[in-house]
């Protein structure tokens, strides 16, 4: 199916028909984005700011839900639901935002996210109840929708394909900054002047992100604008769902965040009680263990070149079952390695997956981000939920059986990847 056909962008394909720079030539010259290039850093400066922002809004409450809970007195279940409104509402709203970036635009959808996102941030601290804020941070998610799918598509169309893993690895970079430095501000402020003055120092520093953002990101050059009809979209998200390795990716990227979203939601009550008792501050702390991912996912390009896709999904997934396994201990430092390699496994896994489908998906790009970018958000309330239950449940083993069972999931998924190629080697033509 062409791009004609569907209606959708026709992305980095449009690159290729442009005619030679000089009669008789067979070369055209690259006019995308490539490190040390025209555009390349502020590009990458940008969009590490914009995933900063994110995650720092996204997961805003979730280092301080013993504190809700306190304020208002509801159980661990209860306060993880103003993580998973914010996480189920982007994953609802992905599809939508990614079908107007394919109209209106990759830059334009992701400045007007971020400007709407942010201004429900400044709201979240008056929040009078645990009913509001839920709904409140339904609404943040549903505007940060625009973000994830419009940048991932915005690199694949203005980044060389060689390039291209290593400049997702750089947003997803971003995403883990964000999402370490909004548990660790909000962790030392909570803990002197309470959660709502938190919350609220995260929405001025995404407020400054925003605007740095849009100030830095380049106009796209190879952008082509696609059709709103819903019977195109809804043919292009078919094709995309009848694709063998684009489900696979979508599911695993699901698995990740179910492992992620479940430690993560429930790390702050196994570190405030016993036997460990920290103070909120130094809990919130803890999340520092994300500038291993930041390190991680930036490396994964050169993961991918080691092992190839499917072994560095292998690597992920295994050093991340090797971090849940730790974490069982009743050891602080053995804790932390844990979640030092919980995180750097999924961060690698995370990147690795979602550049894949940008370059597996040659038309409809915004539509297959947007997929996986619904997997991956609903992997997170499912796992922030249900992780939160099997810890009220089992206490912290409970999470880590929830975690190990996604794990597996990766690695049978990854399998199965790996028998199809197989086949298709050796099957006659």
């Amino acid at each position: 199916m062409t791009p004609a056909s569907t209606g959708a962008s026709t992305s980095v394909g449009a690159v290729a028909s442009v005619p030679p720079a000089h009669p008789g030539s067979q070369t055209v010259p690259e006019s995308r984005m490539s490190p040390g290039g025209p555009g390349y850093r502020r590009m990458s400066l940008a969009l590490f700011l914009a995933g900063v922002a994110t995650f720092a809004l996204l997961y805003s409450t979730q280092a301080l839900l013993p504190l809700i809970s306190g304020d208002f007195a509801v159980s661990a279940g209860d306060a993880s639901w103003t993580v998973a409104a914010a996480t189920g509402g982007l994953a609802v709203f992905v599809l939508p935002m990614s079908a107007l970036s394919e109209r209106y635009g990759r830059r334009t959808v992701m400045t007007a996210s971020l400007a709407v996102a942010v201004t429900v941030g400044l709201l979240v601290p008056f929040a009078p109840s645990l009913g509001w804020l839920v709904t409140l941070r339904a609404l943040q998610g549903a505007a940060l929708a625009g973000l994830p799918a419009s940048a991932t598509a915005y690199l694949a169309e203005e980044v060389t394909p060689k390039a291209l893993v290593t400049a997702i690895g750089l947003f997803v970079a971003g995403n883990s900054v964000g999402g370490m430095s909004g548990r660790v501000i909000t962790g030392w402020v909570a803990q002197e002047w309470g959660w709502r003055v938190a919350v609220g120092v995260i929405g001025v520093v995404a407020v400054a992100c925003a605007v740095a953002f849009r100030l830095l990101l380049p106009a796209p050059k190879h952008f082509r604008p696609g059709s709103l009809r819903p019977r195109v979209l809804a043919r292009t998200v078919r094709d995309h769902l009848a694709h063998p390795l684009l489900r696979r990716l979508y599911a695993i990227g699901a698995l990740f965040m179910t492992v992620f979203g479940g430690v993560y939601t429930v790390i702050g009550y196994r570190l405030t009680e016993a036997p460990f008792s920290l103070p909120q501050g130094v809990a919130g702390s803890i999340f520092l263990v994300y500038l291993v991912g930041t390190v991680s996912a930036s490396a994964a390009g050169r993961l991918v070149g080691r092992l190839g896709r499917r072994g560095a999904l292998y690597a992920g997934g295994g050093t991340t079952a090797v971090g849940l396994l730790l974490s069982l201990a009743g050891s602080l430092p053995l804790v932390l390695l844990g979640l030092v390699l919980i995180t750097a496994g999924f961060f690698a896994g995370h990147a690795v997956a979602s550049s894949a489908v940008g370059k597996t998906a040659t038309v409809g790009r915004a539509q297959a981000s947007a997929l996986y970018q619904s997997a991956y958000y609903v992997g997170s309330s499912v796992g922030s939920t249900v992780g939160a239950l099997a810890f009220h449940a089992g206490g912290w083993g409970g999470t880590v059986g929830v975690g190990l069972v996604a794990v597996a999931g990766v690695a049978a998924i990854t399998l199965a990847g790996t028998r199809a190629a197989r086949a298709a080697v050796v099957r006659p033509a």
